[in-house]
């Protein structure tokens, strides 16, 4: 090879030293270009990388001066770690960002017990609802406690509804509130693209509990 590499990476071209691209062995961006390259070439002849092009410029400048990135983190966090660079990974965890997102947002929601698959059931019940309607809504109980629980438990006996509409969240064990998550939930849904937002939901009269106690109206805008 050549000690000057010209470079397409998803369509933004870069030329850089193999010396460059080479300076963690253990990555998988210097095994791309360790004994016979394994990439294809585009009608220039340039090697060809199939991911952002945006982000690359990140990388490249880390390996060429050791420069954490302070833009585009989370972005530049995933690219780290498809090219498998150690040092600039271990450096992005101790960011903010990244350490909110791991350490703190993370480990939370861990503790929520089936917390992806109810963020996917909120989708699938406001999809069907969406029929020839601009908005749709989802209830969501939410439980901090063992006791919340069964106490939410007996207020959706009394409710006038579907009760398997209801998606319910908790009980976990940690310090965040009932709002950080209903934050989260927000965060988590609006990250696939939809635009949602949510307040306390306000039952019929005769409701056993203060409705708000438990349970919220999550509204999604479809137009």
């Amino acid at each position: 090879l050549s000690p000057i590499v010209e470079l397409n990476v998803g369509g933004e071209m870069y030329t850089t030293t193999l010396s460059t691209l080479k300076k963690h062995p253990g990555s998988k961006l210097a095994e791309m270009f360790t004994g016979q390259p394994k990439l294809r070439t585009d009608s220039e002849g340039r090697f060809f990388i199939d991911r952002p092009g945006t982000y690359f410029k990140y990388i490249l400048e880390y390996l060429r001066s050791n420069q954490v990135p302070t833009q585009c983190i989370q972005d530049v966090y995933k690219e780290a770690l498809f090219y498998d660079i150690e040092p600039l990974i271990k450096q992005l965890e101790d960011s903010p960002q990244i350490f909110g997102e791991l350490v703190a947002r993370k480990q939370f929601l861990a503790r929520v017990p089936n917390y992806s698959e109810n963020i996917e059931l909120m989708i699938r019940i406001a999809r069907a609802e969406a029929v020839a309607s601009r908005r749709s809504s989802v209830i969501v109980c939410v439980v901090r406690s063992e006791e919340d629980a069964v106490r939410c438990q007996d207020a959706l006996n009394s409710l006038d509804m579907d009760k398997k509409s209801v998606v319910k969240f908790g009980p976990w064990k940690a310090a965040p509130s009932i709002g950080d998550l209903l934050d989260c939930i927000q965060m988590d849904v609006e990250a696939k693209g939809y635009k949602i937002s949510f307040q306390p939901h306000i039952a019929e009269k005769g409701f056993r509990f203060k409705s708000h106690d438990f349970f919220y109206k999550f509204l999604f805008t479809w137009w």
